[in-house]
C-alpha cells in the first residue's frame, strides 16, 4: 500500500528533495507498484507524480486520463499539448535541487534503470540533479511483510523436503546398476510442489556431470542425460507459495551417487562452503555492529575465499540475487562482478548467497537464503550443507 508519511521519511534519511516517480504504457513497474498500480490497468498516455521530502505531493497527468492518479493524494496538473506536459513537469518539481528516479549511471544496475533518457534530460533541463532511487525502491518495492516472511518460512519447508524426495529417488533408481533421467528427477521435484501449492516461474535445474558446471543448465525431455552411480549431481530449486504476495525459497544442493564421495568433489565443495559462509559473517557482523553494508561489500568477501583458493575464474557469477515476489526480486544484489552493487542491505528484504565453482568435469554451488528482519535480525533459511551428499549412503541428509 501507498505510504506517503514512510515514504517522505525516508526522502529525508537518503538526503533527496524528493522522488520523481514517471510511467508510459507500464514501462517502469517500479513505479507502478511503489504507486499502488500494479493491479490497475496500463493507461496509453505518460503520467509523472513527485513526493516531496515535505508537503503534497504532485500529479502531472494527461486530460484523456485525468483519473490515472486519483487513488494517490495531491492535486493534479491535466496536460493535452507536449508543451503542457513540459511546462507541468517543471512547474512540480519547484524547488527541489536533487530527486530521486528510477535511473542508473552508466548502466551500472539494470534492475533499477527504468527510465529513458529523454526524461531525464527533462528534468535535469530545470537545474534538477537526477540520482538514483535504488534505495527507495527496496523499501517499498522489495521489503516483506511479516504475512511474507511466513510464507517464505512456509516454502521453505517444501522445497528442503524437495531435495530428500530428490536425492531419495535417484538412490532407489540407481542402486544395483540402474539410472534415472535429470528430467524424471526435475519431474519429481515439480510434482511435489504442485502436491503442496507451491508455484514456480520454471523448473528446477538438475544437472548431472558436465551440466553441474553450467549454472544455468535447462534439462529438456530428449536432451538430458541419465543419472548413474558414480556421477556429481547438482540440484537447484525454486518455488513460493501459490497466493498473492507469495515470495520465493530458492536453494541448491549437491551430491555423489554413491556411498563415499571422491576427494576431488569434497575438496572443491568445501571451498564454496567457506565462501558461503564468509559472506553470510559479512551480514551477520554489519548488522550486530549497525554498520551500513552495500551489495558489493558481500560479494567481496565471498569472491576473496575462491580466488585465495585459486578458482576465481571459475566463480562466473555474482554472489546472490534479490528474491521477493519474483525469484530475482528488486533489492540490492550481492553482487561486484556483474555490476558494482552500492545499494544497501536493508532490514525486510531477503537475498540469496549461492557461490559456486564451475569445471568442464562437473561444478559445485551451494546455495541458501537470507532475509533481514525488522531488528536486524540475521535469518538463514534452507539449511547449510557442509558436505557433498553420498546419495547412496544417506539419501535423506542432504549433506548437512
Amino acid at each position: 500500500m501507498f505510504d506517503l508519511p514512510a515514504i517522505q521519511e525516508s526522502l529525508c534519511q537518503f538526503g533527496f528533495d524528493g522522488w520523481l516517480l514517471y510511467d508510459f504504457r507500464g514501462n517502469n513497474v517500479l513505479a507502478r507498484r511503489v504507486l499502488d498500480l500494479a493491479h490497475r490497468p496500463t493507461g496509453s498516455r505518460r503520467f509523472f507524480y513527485f513526493i516531496p521530502k515535505q508537503g503534497e505531493p504532485r500529479k502531472v497527468v494527461h486530460r484523456i486520463e485525468p483519473g490515472a492518479l486519483d487513488h494517490l493524494p495531491g492535486e493534479a496538473t491535466v496536460y493535452l499539448k507536449w508543451q503542457e506536459l513540459e511546462a507541468g513537469v517543471q512547474a512540480m518539481l519547484g524547488g527541489a535541487k536533487r530527486v530521486a528516479m528510477e535511473y542508473a549511471p552508466r548502466v551500472s544496475n539494470p534492475y533499477i534503470a527504468r527510465i529513458d533518457a529523454g526524461v531525464i534530460e527533462l528534468v535535469r533541463s530545470f537545474g534538477v540533479e537526477v540520482a538514483a532511487s535504488g534505495d527507495l525502491i527496496q523499501q517499498f518495492e522489495a521489503s516483506w511483510t511479516d504475512e511474507q516472511w511466513a510464507m517464505h518460512l512456509e516454502a521453505t519447508g517444501v522445497t528442503t523436503e524437495a531435495f530428500n524426495i530428490a536425492f531419495g529417488l535417484i538412490a532407489e533408481r540407481t542402486s544395483g546398476g540402474g539410472s534415472i533421467r535429470e528430467t524424471e528427477v526435475q519431474q519429481v521435484i515439480l510434482d511435489h510442489f504442485e502436491r503442496h501449492d507451491l508455484t514456480t516461474y520454471s523448473p528446477p535445474i538438475v544437472g548431472v556431470g558436465p551440466h553441474s558446471g553450467d549454472p544455468h543448465y535447462e534439462p529438456k525431455a530428449g536432451q538430458d542425460a541419465e543419472i548413474r552411480e558414480g556421477d556429481f549431481v547438482l540440484i537447484d530449486l525454486w518455488a513460493k507459495c501459490d497466493r498473492p504476495g507469495g515470495v520465493y525459497s530458492d536453494l541448491t544442493r549437491v551430491g555423489f551417487v554413491g556411498t563415499e564421495v571422491p576427494e576431488r568433489f569434497e575438496a572443491i565443495f568445501q571451498i564454496v562452503a567457506r565462501a558461503r559462509d564468509a559472506a553470510i559473517a559479512r551480514v551477520r557482523n554489519a548488522f550486530q555492529t549497525r554498520t551500513p553494508l552495500r551489495g558489493f561489500e558481500v560479494d567481496d568477501a565471498c569472491r576473496h575465499e575462491i580466488e585465495a583458493a585459486g578458482y576465481g575464474e571459475a566463480f562466473i557469477h555474482r554472489t546472490g540475487h534479490s528474491i521477493g515476489e519474483e525469484t530475482h526480486g528488486n533489492g540490492a544484489n550481492m553482487d561486484n562482478l556483474e555490476t558494482h552493487e552500492t545499494r544497501l542491505v536493508l532490514p525486510r528484504t531477503c537475498f540469496s548467497i549461492e557461490p559456486g565453482i564451475y569445471l568442464p568435469e562437473f561444478g559445485v554451488r551451494s546455495e541458501v537464503d537470507v532475509f533481514i528482519d525488522a531488528d536486524g535480525e540475521v535469518h538463514v533459511t534452507g539449511g547449510l550443507q557442509t558436505r557433498v551428499l553420498p546419495i547412496l549412503s544417506d539419501p535423506t541428509a542432504s549433506g548437512q
